[in-house]
């Protein structure tokens, strides 16, 4: 089992807590692969904003955007399952890469909750993207 296999079944066995990374702060982003078509789950940290839900395509730094970000880039349809206090909760969304003047401000606050994604800034060239996930209404029968 790889490292994001194992993440996600802990986060799965334990109603959305994954003990290393202590609290609810995790979701798992399901994509449609951009080449193959085919479905692809990515365990990350959210942040709940008040303007909304948000992910960092951080990719510890990488020179290169992580695959889930190309994924949603092909296919902005996604599946969310959002650790919460109150367990995990699942619902479909539109991905959209914020623009660059909110991507500044938005990553400046989203790093100084979460450091690392400062410290990751530093090692890329690229600017890491962040992700707003807007969620769909549900037509329930």
């Amino acid at each position: 089992m790889n490292w994001n296999d194992s993440i996600i079944a802990e986060f799965r066995e334990n109603q959305g807590r994954v003990e290393r990374f202590g609290g609810p702060t995790l979701l798992l982003l399901h994509t449609t692969g951009a080449k193959t078509g085919e479905p692809r789950v990515s365990p990350m940290m959210y942040f709940a904003e008040p303007e909304g839900l948000f992910v960092v395509a951080s990719k510890g730094g990488a020179p290169e955007n992580p695959a889930w970000f190309h994924n949603l880039t092909a296919h902005p349809e996604v599946t969310v399952e959002q650790a919460t206090a109150d367990g995990i909760v699942i619902f479909d969304a539109i991905a959209e890469t914020v623009d660059a003047a909110k991507r500044t401000t938005l990553f400046s606050r989203l790093s100084e909750r979460a450091p690392g994604f400062a410290s990751y800034q530093q090692k890329t060239d690229r600017i890491i993207p962040v992700v707003q996930l807007h969620p769909l209404e549900r037509n329930e029968p």
